[in-house]
């Protein structure tokens, strides 16, 4: 990165907002834009500053999940990741549904929070690892009961890479999985995004695989 990070905090529990601010501070990759402790304050400092990360916990006051939504709206260059000590599978659907890209909980080793920054702003999608598999498929079965998906062709390249995208792959992991350049995975992401009409990483594994899954069947 050539460029600070600039990323701001929402948690109301003063002590560890400070500590999760000093992490992050003492880092000269990050600069911080500022803090919040509720849902409203949260979508406040997203509308002002336009943050490149926004880590925001679950357990606020205020609607956060309706918040996660906005944030996105009003500045969809801000990456919302998740921060919480909910150890859901729900939880974590419903934040990835309502725009965040990526998943943490409070306690996992602070190594992984940093890494679902840096994913985040590779516009990867980052979910605590013993959850990334459940989650995944979580998401695929909320879309299913959503309705049926009209047919289309995946390449077999474009096949593997949502079967890697299955498992919270990161593009430089899918690269070097499929000895192919980032670049090159970067440009399938656009077009698979384009092809299933999808918003994001997460959509893009999801409706691939009732693709996937809809062929067995037939």
């Amino acid at each position: 990165m050539t460029e600070s990070v600039r990323i701001g905090f929402a948690d109301d529990h003063p002590m560890l907002l400070r500590g999760i601010v000093s992490l992050f501070r003492d880092d000269e990759l990050y600069s911080i834009v500022g803090t919040a402790v509720s849902a409203d304050t949260a979508v406040d400092l997203v509308r002002n500053h336009r943050p490149d990360v926004m880590v925001l916990d679950l357990s606020m006051p205020g609607e956060v999940f309706a918040s996660i939504t906005q944030m996105t709206l009003l500045s969809p260059e801000t990456r919302v990741v998740i921060f919480t000590a909910y150890s859901s599978i729900d939880a974590a659907l419903k934040a990835l549904e309502a725009g965040a890209i990526g998943f943490v909980l409070k306690d996992s080793e602070s190594d992984e929070l940093f890494d679902a920054v840096t994913a985040a702003m590779a516009g990867d999608m980052y979910v605590t690892k013993q959850y990334a598999v459940q989650v995944m498929t979580g998401l695929r079965d909320l879309h299913r009961r959503n309705g049926k998906l009209e047919r289309v062709h995946l390449s077999p390249r474009e096949r593997q890479i949502v079967a890697l995208l299955a498992q919270a792959r990161t593009n430089r992991e899918i690269a070097d999985a499929l000895q192919i350049s980032e670049r090159t995975v970067k440009s399938y992401m656009s077009d698979l995004m384009s092809k299933l009409q999808a918003r994001n990483r997460v959509e893009v594994a999801v409706v691939a695989q009732r693709i996937l899954e809809s062929e067995h069947s037939s």
